[in-house]
């Protein structure tokens, strides 16, 4: 028991776990963006029109029960609820593959060089200064004009250099655990630096990691929307939330909701990841447990 004879004190998971869920914003936070995957992974079997069906009798119609067509049709007829949960998968699918590619470059570059230390660690944090003075967008663009436009390859160009925060983030919490008891007992027992890193400091790492990672998801499916609106990101017949958006600016004043429908998604989704991630960082904060 605690030394308020409260609830018993289970580590750091349980704990963590115990303060987040006791958190009612980032619950209801967590409840939205399940419902939004939801949405997005079963709802177009929800609605009889396919993503792409032309509808010519039902052209730019407003939202309602209308022939089938709940949030209203595009310029050429294709039902926008079922293309705004389809954007919405591809929007989130992007944001999760490239936010994995982050955290596999991130970690273990910022762990190899938080441990190894000296000169290994200054020139690899050198190397990090240096790319981070190239601007994201940029980078991006370059690829996509270069090498083609495609789903792969955009979550890997966005998550090739979204990897820099992340080694920063793990590098200083490595810095700050390497001389702590546990790890000079490893290097005691002869354990080499692969075993050392995967079984010491990743796990201790991972709370900070878990956090980052949280809100680095809004932040590349924010990304991904500008360059899809930009006509750089995802292109026909695939649609994103930001390829939608890009749509309805253009018939903003004539039809509205083509805007209001996908901004809407695009803003719940990425407020609500953001919730969750305050939520996190409060709950894994080690001066309130």
């Amino acid at each position: 028991m605690n030394a308020s004879g409260g609830r018993p004190c289970g580590g750091l998971w349980p704990d963590a776990w115990h303060r987040l869920m006791s958190n009612r914003g980032s619950v209801l936070a967590l409840c939205a963006v399940g419902c939004i995957v939801f949405l997005a992974i079963g709802g177009p079997f929800l609605n009889p029109n396919r993503v792409d069906a032309l509808d010519w009798s039902h052209v730019a119609m407003s939202p309602g029960l209308n022939g089938g067509h709940w949030f209203g049709t595009d310029r050429l007829g294709r039902d926008l609820f079922v293309r705004t949960l389809q954007g919405t998968g591809v929007s989130l699918l992007i944001g999760l593959f490239a936010t994995a590619v982050t955290l596999l470059i991130g970690i273990g570059y910022g762990a190899v060089a938080g441990f190894i230390g000296g000169r290994t660690d200054h020139l690899m944090m050198r190397g990090v200064e240096i790319l981070s003075g190239l601007p994201l967008i940029f980078f991006v663009i370059l690829v996509s004009v270069i090498f083609g436009r495609s789903v792969f390859l955009l979550f890997v160009s966005i998550g090739a250099v979204g990897w820099l925060t992340m080694a920063r983030i793990v590098r200083g919490q490595t810095l700050s655990i390497r001389q702590r008891e546990f790890i000079e007992a490893a290097i005691a027992t002869g354990a080499g630096t692969r075993r050392i890193i995967a079984r010491h400091i990743v796990p201790n790492v991972i709370g900070p990691v878990i956090v980052y990672a949280t809100l680095t998801v809004p932040q590349i499916i924010l990304l991904e929307s500008f360059l899809s609106f930009l006509g750089l990101g995802v292109q026909e017949p695939r649609v994103s939330l930001g390829t939608l958006i890009a749509d309805g600016v253009g018939d903003m004043e004539s039809a509205p909701w083509l805007l209001i429908m996908p901004g809407g998604f695009l803003a719940l989704l990425l407020l609500c990841f953001n919730i969750v991630g305050d939520g996190l960082r409060d709950a894994l904060d080690a001066q309130r447990r």
